[in-house]
């Protein structure tokens, strides 16, 4: 807990450490206070991650698609008139699978700690190892051109100091990406929720959590004339 309040400082001197729920000097699940906040730390940093890739894409595919054929029919890529929650309504199934299949081997392949003496993998973040650190595919049977985080080498010989104060900037910008990305998403669907946006976006009148909804539909209409057929 004394490191995250030191790295608290760091990140927000006005603000200092705040948690209220105590939640850094808590043991999940009958765990050591390290794992726990291993898993903390590891959480916020790959939360942050997927809200700065979601903010950016939903800024982007408001205004530019790609110009090529999405399926191999020639279907194109959804229209710019649809929100972003629009656009993911209206995607195959097939396509959905795809980009949830992929992020689900980037998790899990994140997880796997390595065995005595295996150059693959690194050490957990909840046994000591680094939070939001990914590990590379370097130790991989088939090779893999490049690697997740600095695919290019950039920055191999970046100092120490530099790469704290880069993670430390991370962090700070993964805060304010989600408070960015929930902002979008409230102006949607709770109309006059950010004031600042009204007007702004397009009413979403789907539900966002429920992506595949759309998809399932007929599923669940049939169990429920089933299950209606049983009462009666």
């Amino acid at each position: 807990q004394e490191d995250l309040e030191e790295l608290a400082k760091k990140l927000n001197p006005l603000i200092g450490y705040y948690d209220p729920l105590g939640l850094g000097g808590s043991q999940f699940v009958g765990k050591s206070e390290e794992f726990t906040v291993g898993f903390l730390r590891h959480a916020e940093i790959k939360h942050g991650r997927v809200a700065m890739a979601a903010f950016v894409g939903y800024c982007v595919q408001s205004n530019w698609k790609f110009p090529w054929a999405m399926t191999l029919d020639g279907s194109p890529f959804p229209s710019l008139a649809l929100s972003p929650p629009e656009q993911w309504d209206v995607l195959p199934f097939a396509a959905k699978l795809q980009i949830i299949l992929f992020i689900g081997f980037l998790e899990f392949y994140s997880e796997i700690s390595p065995s005595e003496g295996s150059p693959v993998g690194i050490k957990h973040y909840c046994k000591g190892g680094i939070p939001g650190k990914y590990p590379t595919f370097d130790g991989n049977p088939h090779p893999v051109p490049w690697n997740l985080y600095d695919p290019f080498n950039l920055h191999k010989n970046m100092s120490k100091e530099s790469k704290e104060r880069r993670l430390r900037a991370e962090i700070n910008n993964g805060r304010l990406a989600m408070i960015g990305i929930l902002g979008f998403l409230c102006a949607q669907t709770v109309p006059g929720s950010v004031p600042f946006l009204d007007g702004m976006f397009k009413p979403y009148t789907g539900e966002l959590m429920a992506p595949f909804q759309g998809d399932f539909d007929i599923v669940w209409n049939d169990w429920s004339m089933v299950e209606a057929w049983h009462l009666n």
